[in-house]
């Protein structure tokens, strides 16, 4: 009696994932292509093309791998300043007038953003001082995301050299440092209105004497 052969074709196909995802992130992933069970096949039956499955997108919020993220949330008392709130190095963080809280928004982009560093989150920061109900985020043109305190977004001061110093204060008449409330802080006004340092020289910006922005 003649044995009949069965012959099952597996085909696996590899879908490369890493090369439009962030470095550090979406890497190896065991579980994006699973094996599937194949039933026992009918001797007549034809072998189909079957739909590939299309890659999915990356995750739109995983943050880039080169963005400094601000991983804690700190509200003390300072001496002469009094409510502030740092970040895990002690840097004090600051709240800007032509933003928004309702609805939350940042204004400060591009040569602004690199004279106040938005404090960007992953949306996991630490809270110590501060309420949770008083954390949020807000999602930047980059479509990176900033923590805001009372629906506030917060920065740091490229003219701070220090944890602790607090050189932004009135910068411009425009920018205070935050409380954990997310208020301003008006202590320690300076005289007269400060203007902000000029852009990092290596930043491509051709503005080096620190004219030309209006924050």
């Amino acid at each position: 009696m003649a044995q009949m052969k069965r012959t099952v074709i597996v085909a696996s196909a590899m879908v490369a994932l890493t090369a439009c995802a962030p470095a550090g992130y979406d890497g190896a992933n065991p579980g994006a292509a699973e094996p599937v069970a194949v039933a026992a096949a009918e001797p007549t039956a034809s072998a189909e093309p079957e739909a590939s499955a299309a890659p999915e997108a990356p995750v739109a919020d995983a943050p880039p791998a080169n963005v400094d993220l601000t991983e804690q949330l700190i509200g003390k008392n300072v001496a002469r300043m009094g409510k502030v709130v740092t970040d895990q190095d002690g840097w004090i963080l600051y709240r800007f007038d032509k933003d928004t809280a309702d609805p939350p928004a940042s204004n400060c982009v591009d040569k602004c953003a690199e004279v106040w560093p938005p404090a960007l989150t992953d949306g996991n920061p630490q809270l110590t001082g501060v309420s949770d109900d008083k954390v949020g985020s807000v999602t930047r043109q980059d479509g990176t995301r900033q923590l805001t305190v009372g629906g506030w977004p917060v920065y740091r001061y490229i003219g701070d050299k220090k944890p602790g110093q607090w050189k932004g204060q009135a910068v411009g008449g425009t920018w205070f440092v935050v409380q954990p409330d997310g208020k301003k802080n008006l202590s320690c006004l300076p005289k007269g209105t400060p203007k902000a340092v000029a852009p990092p020289a290596d930043s491509g910006s051709n503005d080096a004497g620190g004219s030309g922005y209006s924050y």
